[in-house]
């Protein structure tokens, strides 16, 4: 995406997919509401705790489906409202449609496995076309994105291509390129970028150092059931297994962590989805541990235990602050300098290029 924006059709687009997601995801954390037997029921089992729902059934959302609502929503509304809304967009689509697309994917055949045949056959393929739905809603996002690009100017100019001025300054030996500057518009200035690359590359990092040390404790056939889904560690019917979720969150806080480094233009986006799932994920497993009162014993648990806890705190604490870094505006988009010197030539608003000599004091003959 780089040098190119997306076209107001394709933001528009954009905006319509995203509110398809959203009224998807919104449509089970309501039936999850509908069935509990008190509100606070889905709240607590968000948070780790297992209250029994009001009817023989099972719960459908976690807390990951609420912060993807939200998420759809915000995205829906930037991408229209935001003044630099042209250059970013497409990384908030993206964005959006990476984290559905890794949460979704397994759930086409955890929801088809012969070991939810206790459940209601008619609730699981709903659940199941669901998770197709949001999956093909997440490629569409993409495919809009790769569609609705154009070059970032002015129609027929280059990234590179002398500014307005320069074509009418009379006598011009060399102008500035239009990019010159802090970086294109949207792109984070380099203090957050490197706070926020740093948050979450060490995050991504320690959640998968956790998980490669529970394929080397449990083997490769326990943890399997753990990635690929298992009736052992099933809990929701939206809800990927345990361990696919975070290797998934794991990769998508190591790529904003690259794009932050690189201050992309789609780096804010890309950092603040990731911050914000990361965020929760750290806040449910402290919200369980303090359910279970491991805090209060800490000195008396295990140094695995110990590990945990601390880097779920960790966890929690760099995506919010990441989070925090990334909230910060962008790189504003670059306007003329109303004081600027004119040059011989140029219209209202354009400014006078570097080593443009002055208008001559007459005109040239047969000017």
């Amino acid at each position: 995406m780089r040098d190119s924006v997306l076209t107001r059709g394709a933001r528009g687009l954009g905006a319509l997919l995203c509110l398809l997601l959203a009224l998807l995801g919104a449509g089970w954390i309501i039936r999850d509401l509908m069935i509990a037997q008190h509100a606070a029921d889905v709240a607590r089992f968000w948070l780790g705790q297992a209250p029994r729902p009001g009817e023989f059934t099972a719960w459908a959302t976690s807390a990951l489906d609420p912060l993807l609502v939200l998420g759809a929503l915000v995205t829906a509304v930037a991408v229209l409202r935001s003044a630099v809304a042209p250059a970013v967009a497409g990384g908030a689509l993206v964005s959006l449609a990476a984290a559905t697309a890794l949460l979704r994917l397994p759930l086409v055949w955890v929801l088809g496995a012969g070991w939810l045949q206790g459940l209601d056959s008619g609730l699981t393929t709903r659940a199941r076309l669901t998770a197709l739905a949001q999956l093909v809603l997440a490629v569409a996002l993409i495919v809009v994105c790769a569609a609705g690009r154009r070059p970032d100017g002015p129609p027929g100019r280059g990234a590179h291509a002398l500014p307005r001025s320069a074509a009418t300054a009379y006598g011009v030996v060399r102008a500035v390129p239009p990019d010159a500057g802090p970086g294109a518009p949207g792109r984070p200035f380099k203090g957050p970028a490197v706070t926020a690359a740093v948050l979450l590359g060490a995050a991504g990092l320690a959640v998968a150092g956790w998980e490669i040390r529970w394929w080397q404790r449990l083997g490769g056939e326990i943890y399997g059931k753990g990635l690929f889904g298992d009736a052992s560690v099933f809990r929701a019917l939206m809800q990927p297994p345990v361990h696919w979720q975070a290797l998934a969150l794991a990769l998508l806080s190591l790529g904003a962590a690259e794009a932050a480094l690189r201050r992309a233009a789609w780096a804010r986006p890309a950092v603040l989805t990731a911050a914000a799932l990361l965020c929760v994920h750290g806040s449910v497993a402290l919200a369980f541990a303090v359910h279970t009162g491991k805090p209060a014993r800490f000195a008396a648990l295990p140094l695995q235990a110990q590990l945990e806890l601390g880097t779920a705190a960790f966890v929690a604490a760099a995506g919010l602050a990441a989070l925090i870094a990334a909230a910060r505006s962008g790189v504003p988009a670059a306007a003329p300098d109303p004081d600027a010197v004119l040059a011989y030539g140029a219209a209202p608003g354009e400014a006078r290029p570097p080593h443009a000599p002055p208008p001559p004091s007459t005109l040239p003959p047969g000017w």
